[in-house]
């Protein structure tokens, strides 16, 4: 533990202090959990790239999001099942920055790319007829690259504010990985002017992601109420709902985590929220859009049907 004239070089993730049957268990559960996302985020990625059908611009964007699950969760759970291990993991000050940096600028390329997913819907739903002339190879690229650099910006920012703090209070970070609320708590010098930065990053961030959502389906729910069919209503609405569904898991956790302070909150409630968006999400994102959408289900008994066909042969 440092003292207060110490200087921290390297930080204890005390993970869950948990007994160690329940660390066991929890680390098969989660490794587990981290094979199914790999697999399912690699599965969509392969399939898209093998479908002529869902050579799409909204396909593409899914793939990009499949990408970025998959460097997301890889970035804390390995960690995670490290500390689950042994009960306490040494991090060095370096390695900590590093993941809190690349933990950044996966969560908030996310939030743009889902931005960016509600973007392309609104266009493909409002605008028929313009949208393969708008959804272009190079505005695809020029999206998925503004929303990496917006990211970039934030990350930056967000990590050279929490680690320009002085950790002198203690090394011991109770916590399985290197966020920002568990940090605040052992800095020892003023925090005050660095939260109000992250925080309010975080609120833009969060805010400008969501409010390109929410004028986007505000208009798709124009255009949908507007179509005269049941058929094609529930056509176009069925393209938006998977969506719309990692929409709400992903920001509601967010919202949660970062933008209620750092005020009298517990750190076993934003374990458990961590444990929520870190590697429940990441999971569940591939399987809300192929349990949701019909031509990824397509594309998957077509890709069933040709092993079947290949073993048989």
């Amino acid at each position: 533990m440092a003292g207060n004239g110490t200087i921290v070089t390297e930080f204890v993730l005390m993970g869950f202090q948990l007994r160690a049957e329940l660390q066991m268990t929890l680390f098969f559960v989660f490794l587990i959990l981290y094979l199914i996302t790999i697999g399912g985020n690699l599965g969509m990625i392969l399939l898209i790239q093998s479908d002529p059908h869902l050579q799409t611009p909204m396909y593409f964007f899914l793939s990009q999001l499949s990408i970025l699950d998959i460097c997301y969760s890889s970035v804390i759970i390995p960690q995670l099942l490290e500390t689950l291990a042994i009960d306490k993991t040494v991090i060095t000050y370096e390695c900590c920055a590093t993941q809190f940096f690349f933990f950044t600028l996966y969560a908030s390329t996310e939030c743009f790319l889902l931005a960016v997913m509600a973007y392309d819907r609104y266009v493909a739903v409002c605008n028929p007829l313009l949208y393969a002339t708008t959804m272009t190879p190079q505005t695809r690229l020029g999206l998925v690259g503004g929303a990496y650099a917006g990211a970039m910006i934030n990350s930056m920012v967000h990590t050279g504010c929490t680690f320009s703090l002085s950790f002198c209070k203690s090394n011991h970070l109770d916590f399985f990985f290197c966020d920002l609320p568990p940090l605040l708590k052992l800095a020892c010098s003023e925090t005050k002017p660095q939260e109000r930065v992250i925080y309010l990053l975080a609120f833009l961030v969060i805010t400008t992601s969501i409010s390109v959502i929410l004028i986007s389906y505000l208009f798709i729910i124009r255009a949908i109420l507007r179509i005269r069919t049941a058929g094609g209503k529930a056509k176009t609405f069925s393209t938006c709902t998977s969506h719309m569904t990692a929409v709400a898991l992903f920001f509601g956790t967010l919202i949660f985590m970062y933008l209620k302070g750092n005020v009298g909150t517990s750190l076993w409630e934003d374990k458990i929220v961590s444990v929520f968006y870190t590697v429940v999400i990441p999971m569940l994102n591939p399987m809300v859009y192929s349990l949701r959408n019909k031509e990824v289900k397509g594309a998957l008994k077509k890709a069933f049907n040709r092993m079947k066909v290949s073993q048989v042969k």
